[in-house]
């Protein structure tokens, strides 16, 4: 059976609708986040949770502390989608203007300034591949990523096209205690926490 380019257009945009509705309907009610790449649905458990999310609070405070007062460093919904490259992502940090969360629907991501994402734990590929490619691919200007496994990340920008889409043309790594600078925004990155390994105990912790 011969399947036309409008036809196989109409049939991938109606499995992306279906994935799209699965995972609205998940919301609050399975743990993780669902997120839509070009692989399909994405499960990140984003676990161990403390370190994860204490992460999260820590950048958007210094990000808001040294913005504008018009931009946000959001959290949370909604998410941020491109339908004609069937792509649902929901970064841990957005860096917004106030203005564009007004309304209803997901966020434009050619509206965001950036997007942060610390690594979780159960699927790092996620943040440091699958995002890699997919952000630029609908237009964020500006990822950064921070890992707690390494106490390491990196910062890119400059989407620039290739022969396998587009793709970030600079990347800045940098280790946990440096200055980082995100879009026009400088923080520090000294205290943020890093994932503990489960067959280990902490950094001085007293041995039984």
């Amino acid at each position: 059976m011969t399947i036309a380019p409008d036809d196989a257009r109409q049939g991938a945009s109606h499995l992306y609708r279906a994935m799209r509705d699965f995972v609205q309907s998940t919301d609050d009610t399975l743990p993780g986040k669902f997120e839509i790449t070009k692989e399909g649905i994405v499960l990140d458990m984003m676990s161990p949770v403390k370190p994860h999310e204490l992460t999260v609070l820590r950048i958007r405070k210094r990000l808001e502390k040294v913005m504008p007062e018009e931009l946000v460093a959001h959290t949370g919904e909604p998410d941020v989608e491109d339908e004609p490259e069937r792509i649902l992502r929901r970064p841990d940090v957005m860096v917004i203007a106030e203005a564009e969360m007004e309304g209803e629907g997901t966020f434009d991501p050619r509206t965001l300034i950036a997007a942060v994402e610390v690594v979780s734990r159960s699927n790092p590929d996620n943040d440091w591949v699958a995002k890699m490619r997919d952000y630029p691919l609908i237009g964020v200007p500006v990822y950064a990523v921070f890992d707690p496994h390494t106490g390491t990340g990196a910062v890119l920008s400059d989407i620039h096209p290739t022969p396998e889409g587009p793709r970030y043309a600079t990347r800045k790594d940098f280790v946990y205690g440096e200055d980082v600078t995100i879009a026009d925004w400088t923080i520090p990155t000294d205290g943020l926490p890093r994932y503990q390994d489960e067959n280990a105990r902490g950094e001085g912790e007293p041995q039984p």
